[in-house]
């Protein structure tokens, strides 16, 4: 996606949802003279990313209050596989572009693959009715239809990445900090977690079959959207 992006040299690049600093990382790579700004609702990861680049800006905070709040203005918003967790896209996202006059990002649409789809009926099993919210992530059209009215030039598009992982347990240690989360983080033992983990794999077996080498391979599909104001 950064690749895909036009900045001058020494832009003003914010990295929202930085974590530890990775995906700043990348900005710096390809806009070495930029300004650069890292946000993450979490304070452990600002402190991580701050250890590593105390020369860069860092700030604890949430996204969406950041799209709110009246503040400086930055010539590129970016966001790499964090908005998924950012409730209300509908209003969020023109509120992005209000403080940056370019929006870039990223987010999983694998919500109708066979891996989300397997770990729906694994949940069926457990109590987790109501106390379940999935990624708050929509299809192309709709954001096409929120943000046209807002972006002067828009771009979207979707890529279907084939990951090759070593089996079956590969492909639910992947979901672990991605699409199974939010229904770890509802169950309330941690033997539920670990037997729900468990009847996920022995379902997942059945759907990812070994390769003649024992690979498998792991279809993941992300959704990308460049916007300007």
């Amino acid at each position: 996606m950064a690749a895909r992006i036009e900045l001058p040299e020494r832009a003003r690049i914010i990295d929202l949802g930085c974590g530890p600093g990775n995906s700043t990382e990348v900005l710096a790579e390809r806009w070495p003279e930029a300004d650069l700004t890292g946000l993450d609702n979490s304070s452990d990861m600002i402190a991580k990313a701050t250890a590593a680049h105390p020369d860069w800006h860092w700030i604890a905070g949430g996204i969406a209050e950041w799209a709110a709040a009246d503040g400086e203005q930055y010539d590129l918003a970016f966001s790499n596989a964090a908005l998924q967790w950012v409730p209300d896209h509908a209003t969020v996202f023109p509120r992005l572009l209000s403080r940056a006059t370019m929006v870039a990002v990223q987010v999983p649409g694998n919500w109708d693959g066979p891996a989300h789809q397997t770990m729906r009926e694994v949940a069926k099993r457990y109590p987790l009715e109501g106390r379940v919210r999935e990624w708050y992530t929509h299809d192309t059209t709709f954001y096409y239809d929120v943000m046209a009215p807002h972006a002067r030039q828009l771009d979207i598009w979707a890529t279907e990445y084939i990951h090759i992982l070593d089996g079956a347990e590969a492909v639910v240690e992947w979901y672990k900090g991605t699409g199974m989360r939010p229904f770890l983080e509802a169950l309330e033992t941690d033997g539920e977690r670990e037997r729900f983990t468990a009847d996920y794999l022995e379902a997942i077996r059945g759907v990812y079959r070994p390769r003649a080498d024992g690979k498998v391979l792991f279809p993941f599909r992300r959704l990308f959207l460049i916007g300007r104001r």
